[in-house]
C-alpha cells in the first residue's frame, strides 16, 4: 500500500489533540477517523478531505483542489487536496479545519 508518509505525519501531528482519531488503512492510504467517521485520508500525493457538500463547489475552485471521483461518479462533500498546495502548517490546517467542522454533521457509515 503506497502512501506519503511525510503527509501523514503532518496530518497525524495535527490532529494530535483532537479527541477520539483512530488511523485505519483504507482508500489506498491512511484514513484518519474522527469519532467513528472518516475525516481525512492521506493518499501518495495527496490529502482526501470530507467536507461540507454545501462547500464542495466553491472549494474545488481552489488552488490543488479536485472534485473526488470513483467509480465515474462525483462524490459531492469529498475532495482531493495536491500535497503541493499544503506545504505550510496553515494550509493544512485550513483543509484540517473544514473536514473537522463537518465532522459532527457527517453520517458514520453502516457497519457490516
Amino acid at each position: 500500500m503506497a502512501y506519503n508518509e511525510v503527509l501523514t505525519n503532518r496530518v497525524r501531528e495535527a490532529l494530535a489533540e483532537i479527541p477520539n482519531v483512530e488511523e485505519k488503512k483504507m482508500f489506498r492510504g491512511i484514513a484518519f477517523m474522527v469519532n467513528g467517521k472518516l475525516c481525512v485520508s492521506v493518499g501518495d500525493d495527496e490529502l482526501m478531505c470530507r467536507i461540507d457538500p454545501a462547500l464542495h463547489d466553491e472549494l474545488i475552485e481552489e488552488k490543488g483542489c479536485r472534485a473526488t471521483i470513483m467509480k465515474n461518479r462525483e462524490y459531492k462533500g469529498y475532495v482531493y487536496v495536491a500535497e503541493d498546495s499544503i506545504t505550510t502548517k496553515k494550509e493544512l490546517d485550513y483543509w484540517l479545519s473544514l473536514a473537522l467542522a463537518f465532522n459532527p454533521k457527517a453520517k458514520a457509515s453502516k457497519r457490516k
